[in-house]
């Protein structure tokens, strides 16, 4: 029961900080295309790239806190579905070049963010 609520608390902080920075990112660009969700979908890799190195490698983190924080934050503040979404949705509206661009980078943009989170880390540990 308590990885429940270690991954629970982690969720709702990583869903207020998803709600925050998409609606903001979205509210400050007049723009059709759904960069809030790379954003947060590329801040999620760095940062699991960063805690993983700390939690595999390093041993830094307990099985705890990283239930919190990968699982829990992590999981609930990156957005993988509602990119799944947001792409379908610009297919449906004819914007394939949209798409095709927002999986491309969606997909090379968080691979990259996942290697820089990692070594990122390895430079202050």
């Amino acid at each position: 029961m308590s990885n429940i609520l270690v991954i629970g608390f982690g969720g709702f902080i990583g869903a207020v900080l998803r709600y925050f920075l998409t609606n903001y990112i979205h509210a400050s660009k007049n723009i059709i295309f759904p960069l809030g969700t790379l954003l947060v979908n590329v801040v999620g890799c760095f940062f699991i790239g960063l805690l993983m190195y700390l939690t595999q490698e390093k041993f830094l983190i307990t099985s705890n806190m990283r239930l919190m924080l990968v699982t829990g934050l992590l999981g609930s503040f990156t957005t993988f579905s509602a990119f799944g979404f947001e792409t379908l949705n610009l297919i449906k509206t004819g914007d394939v070049p949209s798409a095709v661009l927002n999986i491309i980078l969606n997909v090379l943009l968080g691979i990259g963010a996942v290697f820089l989170g990692k070594y990122f880390i390895k430079i202050f540990i």
